[in-house]
């Protein structure tokens, strides 16, 4: 026979146990809890905090950039006071700054 018989060679165990594959991705996981995941829930939590201390009178700026005095709170609403005798009501998630007191002369 020229052909010679060819046969497949034991398979080296790996000493780690495999772990050594899925630590990359237990080091990425860890890495973007830290960087992304968890500031990002401290400040939603911030921001449910500060949605739930509104109160009447607070100087207020919306995510869409209008700045007004809350004038009324509701369950899911806000009435603001945009200028004299001119209110706007927008959802209470939208406010996405509480001025310090006397921000706004104008109204």
């Amino acid at each position: 026979m020229l052909i010679s018989n060819a046969y497949a060679q034991a398979a080296g165990q790996d000493p780690t146990g495999g772990l050594m594959g899925i630590l990359p991705l237990i080091l990425m996981f860890v890495v973007l809890w830290f960087l992304m995941i968890r500031p990002q829930m401290k400040r939603a939590k911030e921001h449910k905090a500060m949605v739930e201390a509104l109160s009447k009178g607070d100087e207020v700026v919306t995510q869409g950039g209008i700045a007004g005095r809350v004038a009324e709170i509701g369950d899911g609403f806000v009435h603001l006071e945009v200028a004299e005798k001119v209110n706007i009501i927008v959802q209470k998630q939208a406010v996405a700054t509480v001025l310090p007191k006397g921000t706004l002369k104008a109204l």
